[in-house]
């Protein structure tokens, strides 16, 4: 790999270095590293350029951050700029480098956080430095927030925040954050995915009970079967595509660029190249099965197997997703839900969705902007809970055979400098003309 100095690194490369250098992992559960060495390095920052940072921990260690940035606009009301620091664990074993070492070579930034989300942090950080350094103020009053938690859900950060510190986001309606912004391939072009909404979150157990016995014996009444057979017909079960209001512009928006069939969505994902898996999932449900637990001897037959599943359903199909997901598994299954959360879908329209599209082609003339529903989830849900729309917007130009999406929480996880680059300059631009 070949290395790049840093003296030759742009600020925003430096910060999300930075930030990766701490090892910020969640565990899920509660069991976490803590953020708080990463929010002090923010706050620090913050201070330096003249800001006065506020910090809530309601749990040792899981610290949250945040500032106000006065805009020059007297009565427009504010835009949040949010991000999370922590990030989920990295095997070392399985990586070409070092995790939390922030290792810069061969154009690209490695490391856990590098695209989830520690790059957009720094744009943040980054973007906000250039205007207050230059003299400037934003066109509004900007709340920039750096949350705890998010990887868990945000139960020890986003959702704390916002109900203990709800004054931290007086003023605001609108806000910013990861995974949206970002370009894929698309047949032989290109176009920007702007993300407008997100699935819903369950997170369950399936719990299967049986009769303990010895390992020797015929034992047909088995946890671990009965379990395993749960696991695998969910597993395995096949969700129908069903396309909301998001989505059908998604499909419509890409099929019009590379000239595919807009009747089949699946296909219409897969002239998309790496990015194809990504977007298969936001067209329906998903059950990934992501843990099983059972047994403590080899020769012991145990009474209890247990299973965790990650299911996201497109909004307001939770309730029928867990229905047919019980008859999946059988009623002799145990469906114990531990963390359940909304789906949210906003309109492809407004100032703000104008601002971003207009910022990108500024700096990417002639390059489609297309809205679309992530498979996953953010913390703009904790804040939906105070009426502030939230939008996907981490801006990068990537390269056409970089399987970008398919590095959340993936191995060898990076990002190219000259897209962070890219990124803080499309974001500064924003934040001056909105």
């Amino acid at each position: 790999m070949a290395h790049t100095p840093d003296e030759a690194l742009p600020e925003v490369v430096r910060i999300a270095r930075d930030l990766i250098r701490f090892d910020t992992t969640n565990y899920g559960e509660g069991r976490s590293n803590g953020e708080r060495e990463a929010a002090e390095y923010v706050g620090a920052f913050l201070v330096s350029l003249g800001l006065e940072p506020e910090y809530y921990e309601p749990i040792p260690g899981r610290t949250n951050v945040m500032a106000r940035v006065a805009g020059r606009t007297p009565g427009a009301p504010a835009l949040i700029l949010h991000g999370h620091l922590d990030v989920v664990p990295a095997v070392a074993e399985d990586w070409s480098v070092d995790p939390f070492a922030g290792v810069i070579a061969d154009g690209m930034l490695w490391g856990r956080g590098a695209v989830d989300m520690k790059d957009m942090d720094a744009m943040i950080l980054a973007s906000v430095a250039e205007i207050l350094r230059a003299g400037e103020r934003p066109a509004r009053d900007l709340v920039l927030v750096f949350f705890a938690d998010e990887e868990n859900g945000g139960v020890e950060g986003s959702q704390l925040v916002v109900r203990d510190r709800p004054e931290w986001f007086a003023g605001a309606t609108e806000a910013i954050s990861e995974v949206g912004g970002y370009s894929i391939a698309v047949g032989d072009g290109r176009a920007y995915l702007l993300q407008v909404g997100e699935k819903a979150l369950v997170w369950m157990r399936l719990r299967a009970r049986g009769i303990a016995g010895h390992g020797s014996r015929f034992h047909p009444d088995n946890a671990v079967t009965r379990l395993s057979e749960a696991v695998a017909a969910l597993g395995r079960a096949v969700w129908p595509v069903e396309l909301t209001e998001t989505t059908r512009q998604t499909v419509d928006g890409l099929a019009e660029i590379c000239g595919a069939d807009p009747g089949d969505p699946d296909a219409v994902a897969e002239a998309t190249g790496p990015a194809a898996g990504f977007l298969r999932s936001t067209f329906r449900t998903t059950t990934n099965p992501t843990g099983l637990t059972a047994g403590y001897k080899h020769n012991v037959i145990p009474d209890t197997a247990v299973a965790a599943i990650d299911v996201r359903t497109l909004p307001g199909q939770e309730d029928r997703v867990l229905a047919e997901i019980q008859r999946i598994v059988g009623d002799d299954i145990a469906v114990e839900i531990s963390h359940r959360d909304i789906g949210l879908e906003v309109p492809f329209a407004g100032e703000l969705v104008t601002a971003m599209v207009e910022a990108l082609e500024r700096h990417d003339p002639g390059v489609p902007v297309v809205p679309y529903l992530m498979g996953g989830g953010t913390d703009n849900k904790a804040l939906a809970e105070l009426g502030i729309v939230g939008y996907g917007f981490a801006p990068l130009r990537l390269p056409a055979d970089l399987d970008f999406t398919g590095m959340f929480h993936g191995v060898d996880e990076r990002v190219p400098v000259d897209a962070l680059v890219f990124g803080q300059q499309v974001l500064t631009d924003l934040l001056r003309s909105y």
